[in-house]
Parts: C-alpha cells; sequence; structure tokens
C-alpha cells in the first residue's frame, strides 16, 4: 500500500436512516469513517424521485411516497449539515446528492439542487429508458431483453450515462460501468467495438471538463473480483489523465472502507499519484 495516501471515499455513507436498502444512523456512519482514520468522505445520499414508478422497491414496500421521501431527503440534508459541523475537526464530510437518470430527471437534479444545495453531485445511472436494471439479476435480464440484447442494453446505457454527463457535469461521476452488474461476459463485452467508442466518448468528456472517476468498491463487496471501474476501462482513464478516486460506497458501518486500501494498491499499481482530487462545490 501506498503508505502516503489517505484513506478517503468520493462516494459513500449510505444510511437506513435515509436510505431503504441501507443499514445504521448516519452519525453512526460518520464516527465510524473517523475511527476507520478516513482524512474526508463524500456522503451521497439518493435524490427523491417525483414519480412512484421510480421508487425503490423497499421503500415502495414500506408504504413511501415521493411527498415522503422528498421530506426524508430534506431531513437528510439537515442531518447531514449538521454532522459536518459537529465533526469538522476529526473528519470533512461533504454533503452530496447521488443522481438517477430518468425521463425527467434532469431537471429534477437541478430543482434539487436550487432547494437543498449540497455541496456536489454524483452522477449515476441506475436506469435504462426508464426500466431498474440492478435490483436484481431477473430485472437486468428482462431490461436487456426488451432492449434487444446485452449489447443494447450497454450501448443505451453509455448513451444515456452521456446525456446525463452534458446535462448535468456532475463533479463525480459513479460507479461508471455498472451496467455490467449481473453480465457475467462483460469483459468481452466491454472491448466491442460499438461498445469501445461509446465509452471512450464519455471518458473524453470527463476529461475535458476535470471530472472525478469514481473507483467504486461496492462490485468488490458484492463478490465481483475487481472494482467498478473495470481494469480495461481504468486504463483508458489513466492514458486520458482523469482523477479516480475510491468510493467505498458504504451501506453501512460494516462496509465502510472495505477494500479502500487495496484499491490504493490497485491505483498505485496501474500509474496514479493516489493524492485525491476532491469533489468540486457546487
Amino acid at each position: 500500500m501506498n503508505t502516503q495516501a489517505q484513506r478517503v471515499s468520493v462516494h459513500g455513507g449510505h444510511s437506513g436512516q435515509f436510505c431503504g436498502h441501507a443499514q445504521g444512523a448516519l452519525e453512526e456512519i460518520v464516527q465510524a469513517y473517523i475511527t476507520a482514520g478516513f482524512s474526508w468522505v463524500g456522503i451521497t445520499e439518493h435524490m427523491p424521485p417525483r414519480e412512484e414508478r421510480f421508487i425503490y422497491p423497499e421503500e415502495k414496500e414500506a408504504g413511501m411516497g415521493p411527498e415522503h421521501l422528498h421530506l426524508r431527503f430534506a431531513s437528510y440534508i439537515d442531518e447531514c449539515r449538521r454532522l459536518q459541523k459537529k465533526y469538522h475537526n476529526d473528519l470533512r464530510i461533504f454533503v452530496g446528492m447521488e443522481t438517477e437518470t430518468y425521463r425527467g430527471s434532469v431537471a429534477l437534479v437541478r430543482d434539487l439542487v436550487k432547494e437543498f444545495q449540497p455541496d456536489y453531485l454524483v452522477g449515476s445511472v441506475h436506469h435504462v429508458d426508464d426500466m431498474p436494471f440492478d435490483t436484481s439479476p431477473e430485472e437486468y435480464a428482462r431490461v436487456a431483453e426488451a432492449l434487444g440484447g446485452h449489447d443494447r442494453l450497454y450501448c443505451r446505457y453509455f448513451d444515456q450515462q452521456y446525456e446525463m454527463l452534458v446535462s448535468l457535469k456532475p463533479s463525480v461521476v459513479g460507479h461508471f460501468d455498472i451496467i455490467r452488474l449481473y453480465d457475467p461476459q462483460y469483459r468481452k463485452r466491454l472491448l466491442k467495438k460499438e461498445i469501445v467508442w461509446r465509452i471512450k466518448r464519455n471518458l473524453d468528456f470527463i476529461a475535458a471538463n476535470n471530472l472525478i472517476l469514481d473507483f467504486n468498491l461496492r462490485s468488490l463487496i458484492k463478490g465481483a473480483d475487481e472494482p467498478y471501474v473495470s481494469l480495461s476501462i481504468l486504463e483508458k482513464a489513466f492514458r486520458s489523465g482523469i482523477a479516480v478516486v475510491p468510493g467505498d460506497d458504504s451501506h453501512g458501518v460494516d462496509t465502510i472502507g472495505r477494500y479502500v486500501d487495496e484499491a490504493v494498491v490497485l491505483l498505485g499499481k496501474s500509474g496514479f499519484s493516489c493524492t485525491w482530487q476532491q469533489p468540486t462545490l457546487l
């Protein structure tokens, strides 16, 4: 490990207090980052939807609607600001918001930024043509079939990601290649011509606008053998001079800092300096 590299997370800190698929109170999450020796961390709760169809399954089961989720997000911002002040001597906290990408999401993100004034955005894609693809292998297969196969799924994902990047210019690009999530053939697919040029186009935009690429470690927690981004994309990012920063994408105290040290080693071996670029404030 590069012993000079600070422990950081550019995309982390989901808590059960404000996210239906996470665990624990946000203050417990912050305290755990401090205990783990982090220098700074971005807390990046999901943006609330305006429409029922974009509510996460576990939140639907809990009977939550758009109004409730909007109020919960307001409480998240208030609590995160409180913790930012309370622990400022121990940990630099960036109060973030993770975007969604679906019909009407760009206008919604802009409205939410104006209302809540987060420090920065993590630009993420969890839907393709308004269909969620990362909730289960069955849902992933259904979306791929609806689009005419996995290759078209990847192409549409990277096209919608590009549209989001151009529209929002998020300081951090979240789990860039999460579209590979349930695809055992993803390494070969990421090398297909029609997918490669889309990846390059998106990386070129990230480089030109000095955005940060989230080196997202959540995939390792779920049993994958490499983070988002995949090694083939990481090599392209390095050649393009893109800042790549670890994000533990923690969803509870037990996953805070998981694999961050290993990420530092891998990034160092790939040529990155491991002097981390911080999010650009809105």
